[in-house]
């Protein structure tokens, strides 16, 4: 009986690891850095639906994703908005955290996911949005 509820739970642990998760990430048509951005998603394991829209900002409106945390693609993951040059890891993050709306890296800084250039990389900051509309900063990248 032991032997079979270790068993059991070595399985359910091994289907757990084998999860593939889903992200619907729309951007504009004509958007190279955001296509970059899908491949470092894809290239840390997440199966991207990829969505072309032509009014982005009534998307991010329809999120719920203030002004101040804008930028130029808007994924979406377990009803989360993820907005921006966002980490795959800080998205794992993010899914650990049910009590904020979403994460955002506002702008476009060089040096974060999709957005590298060379060796350049600026200071920023992943920043989480709560239910009650406060910031709180999620993780932070050193520029060089």
């Amino acid at each position: 009986m032991r032997l079979s509820a270790l068993l059991l739970c070595c399985f359910a642990g091994l289907t757990q690891a084998a999860e593939v998760l889903s992200i619907d990430v729309h951007r504009d048509p004509n958007c190279g850095c955001c296509k970059a951005w899908i491949s470092h998603l894809e290239d840390n394991g997440f199966q991207v639906n990829d969505h072309v829209e032509n009014d982005m900002s009534a998307l991010k409106q329809r999120l719920g994703v203030p002004p101040r945390l804008a930028s130029c693609h808007t994924g979406v993951i377990d009803g989360q908005f993820i907005e921006g040059h966002v980490p795959a890891a800080d998205i794992l993050k993010l899914r650990q955290r049910p009590d904020l709306l979403g994460a955002a890296v506002p702008g476009m800084p060089t040096g974060s996911p999709g957005m590298e250039y060379g060796d350049v990389r600026q200071a920023y900051e992943v920043i989480g949005l709560d239910k009650q509309g406060q910031d709180q900063v999620l993780s932070q990248y050193p520029g060089n």
